[in-house]
């Protein structure tokens, strides 16, 4: 009997172990995208349209223009081509953690500070 708990405990960590999330990346390089977010106790959504190397974003009436380098097939930088601030000249490390059918989590931060937030993307398109 004594043997059969540590044998269980084995084969829960060895299962476990093994699981690795569903990261098919490359489905989710272009196409037009929807995120929603909680700022001040509200919701709210962006939507946005990444083809290539350049990603428009549409957030509350106002479209803005980003380009896009994809470090490798997960993870790229995303910059503001006319930034308005000193704010929005930073760029934004983007890396996706997981993908599912139509949708993607992820996480980001500004490139080289160690802050990271984490969001999910519905693809719409």
């Amino acid at each position: 009997m004594k043997k059969a708990v540590p044998f269980s405990v084995f084969i829960i960590f060895t299962l476990h172990s093994c699981y690795q999330p569903q990261r098919d990346c490359t489905a989710f390089k272009n196409g037009e995208f929807s995120f929603t977010t909680t700022i001040n106790g509200e919701k709210r959504t962006t939507t946005f349209i990444r083809k290539d190397a350049v990603e428009i974003d549409f957030y509350e009436g106002v479209a803005d223009t980003s380009s896009v380098r994809w470090i490798n097939d997960c993870e790229y930088i995303v910059k503001k081509i006319n930034p308005r601030n000193k704010a929005e000249e930073k760029s934004i490390h983007m890396k996706i953690l997981s993908t599912a059918e139509d949708s993607y989590t992820f996480e980001y931060g500004i490139v080289g500070e160690n802050k990271k937030s984490t969001g999910t993307a519905l693809k719409i398109n």
